[in-house]
């Protein structure tokens, strides 16, 4: 998988000079300041930010901003120095690594690689979405239930992912996830940008949290969403069709329908949980319900430690 470079200088010798150097480490873009990237950076996550901190009066603020949001706090940033500039407190400036702009010829692709390399490691990102996996989301929960903070919990399932991918090969697949959560982080983020989050448990399963007023409309937004742009997915002849043919787990030939999304959603009021697993196994109760609908859709648990049973047409 190629890697992506966010590079962001007003400097033109240095972005000309990233370019031409990094141009075997990955594909590079290239925005003036740090206020500009913000919409790329939430549309795609890159690997590796590199900022040339000279001729942004902004670009501190903005950065820890960007790094205090529990989305982006495992992306990897390198900020440029020049001279005059003081080494960081690394408590005040909320990177990974820096590099002086005397020794970016000689030392930059070393420190690149050592920036690539932490993030190899990192296990709380998932590496096809860039989204926080099952360490970061329990740890929102919990500091959501032990902070008294009330919050809404969805959680995301493709319907009929497996065949597709069956059919058409992971590279499809992982195209759908990536799109899936790209889909997730936008609608979420547009709804409410600094109290919400987004992960990536693992394969086809996504959460997000946010206010619990804002849920069912950014469910429904992203079912809209979804539902409008898998179909290009599917080759023209399955699309026109309205599914493929593939085999179940016994390899009996099935029909399967044009992939949707069902999600569970569960609403964490002060004091009613105390303990992440607690909320999410009852989100993953609901997702379970919600797969029993013949299109996308979402269900809401409205009971408190009650048995769950079918959704009601107010629930769908």
């Amino acid at each position: 998988m190629q890697r992506s470079i966010l590079v962001v200088s007003p400097n033109p010798s240095i972005t000309e000079f990233l370019k031409n150097t990094l141009i075997t480490s990955g594909e590079i873009t290239v925005i003036d300041y740090l206020h500009s990237a913000f919409d790329h950076i939430y549309d795609d996550i890159p690997d590796l930010l590199i900022m040339d901190l000279q001729g942004d009066p902004e670009g501190i603020a903005l950065l820890n901003s960007l790094k205090e949001d529990p989305l982006f706090a495992n992306l990897s940033v390198l900020v440029i120095l020049g001279e005059g500039d003081q080494v960081p407190h690394w408590e005040k400036l909320l990177v990974e690594d820096y590099l002086w702009r005397k020794d970016l010829e000689k030392d930059v692709c070393i420190r690149v690689d050592l920036c690539f390399s932490r993030s190899d490691r990192m296990v709380e990102v998932n590496p096809l979405t860039r989204l926080p996996g099952n360490i970061s989301i329990n740890r929102q929960i919990q500091n959501r239930l032990d902070n008294g903070i009330p919050f809404a919990l969805a959680y995301a399932d493709l319907d009929h992912f497996k065949p597709f991918n069956d059919k058409y090969g992971f590279s499809r697949g992982d195209e759908v996830i990536k799109i899936t959560g790209r889909l997730m982080l936008n609608i979420v983020r547009n709804k409410s940008h600094r109290s919400s989050f987004v992960g990536h448990i693992g394969g086809d399963d996504f959460v997000c949290i946010m206010d619990p007023l804002l849920i069912e409309e950014t469910c429904k937004e992203v079912i809209d969403a979804f539902d409008g742009i898998v179909p290009s997915f599917y080759d023209s002849e399955d699309r026109e069709s309205g599914f493929i043919q593939s085999y179940n787990r016994e390899g009996h030939a099935k029909q399967y329908p044009i992939m949707g999304v069902s999600i569970g959603i569960v609403r964490a009021e002060k004091g009613i949980y105390s303990h992440y697993g607690e909320v999410t196994s009852i989100a993953s109760e609901m997702k379970h319900v919600a797969k029993k609908s013949a299109k996308s859709c979402y269900v809401v648990n409205r009971r408190v430690h009650t048995p769950i049973s079918e959704p009601s047409n107010d629930d769908k």
